[in-house]
């Protein structure tokens, strides 16, 4: 087992798993002064149900080789929408339709701007 990699080299990481199984739309957010729960959030999508999955696989399985510790996955029964959390970093892997309902990027931006005037 390697010793710890920061968020940093851990989002690398999760970037190179999406791209292996051509994740689209893969976006990055520092999230750390909005929750103390993660510092990085990464969304990706997959065209189907199946790549969804095995986009979420690979990150796990590339980050656990780095040695990162993967507290949880969710969501990998269903496929639309899939959770790796590791830690200091969380991905969501989702279907277009699904991610286009949620909207996390938006979401996450109209915490940011709605704490920036507090």
């Amino acid at each position: 087992m390697s010793e710890a990699h920061s968020t940093e080299q851990l989002v690398k990481i999760a970037i190179a798993a999406l791209e292996d199984i051509k994740g689209k739309d893969i976006t990055v957010m520092d999230v750390g002064h909005l929750t103390s729960m993660f510092d990085k959030m990464i969304v990706a999508s997959g065209d189907s149900t199946r790549q969804v999955k095995s986009l979420a696989d690979n990150v796990q399985k590339k980050l656990k080789e780095a040695g990162a510790e993967i507290i949880g996955m969710e969501g990998e029964q269903v496929g639309e929408w899939v959770l790796v959390d590791a830690g200091g970093l969380i991905v969501h892997v989702m279907h277009p339709t699904v991610r286009a309902h949620y909207n996390l990027e938006e979401l996450w931006g109209a915490a940011r701007k709605a704490r920036a005037n507090h």
